[in-house]
């Protein structure tokens, strides 16, 4: 079943915008409020004028596009959550006690040292390696002599 707009967008005789007729290359992510706009006023300006556009249809589409945008504000915000999270909990880690697994499979303690945040994931300086936060699998406060 194709969509009105696919209607609009496929038939030639229709002038489409540049940034909409290309819509098949683009990715869904990439598709935003603006291009939403584009695609109703080609698709109003194209309406048959004895059988105008279905306003419950327009309704349900612009609908559509708010919850979209405001689920993708909502995703950005939680990824910006957890990476204030992932940094708060790698700063806590300064001082105390880390184990993990080195390379040839044989755990490891130390001091955790300092910490990096120039990944997507904080480094964390035990001695003088650097071990990413989720590698960590334990943490102590230190016995103190």
């Amino acid at each position: 079943m194709t969509s009105p707009i696919d209607t609009i967008v496929n038939n030639s005789s229709v002038q489409v915008p540049s940034s909409i007729s290309s819509i098949g290359n683009v990715s869904k992510q990439k598709m935003d409020g603006e291009m939403f706009l584009q695609l109703l006023v080609a698709q109003l300006r194209a309406q048959d004028p004895s059988s105008p556009m279905d306003t419950n249809a327009m309704m349900t589409q612009t609908s559509q596009l708010a919850s979209m945008e405001q689920l993708t504000t909502m995703s950005n915000l939680t990824q910006e959550s957890f990476s204030l999270q992932m940094r708060m909990a790698a700063s806590g880690l300064i001082g105390k006690e880390v184990s993990y697994t080195d390379a040839d499979g044989k755990e490891q303690k130390g001091i955790a040292t300092s910490v990096s945040f120039a990944d997507s994931v904080p480094m964390v300086t035990v001695g003088d390696k650097s071990i990413r936060l989720d590698a960590i699998s334990g943490v102590t406060t230190p016995k103190t002599p």
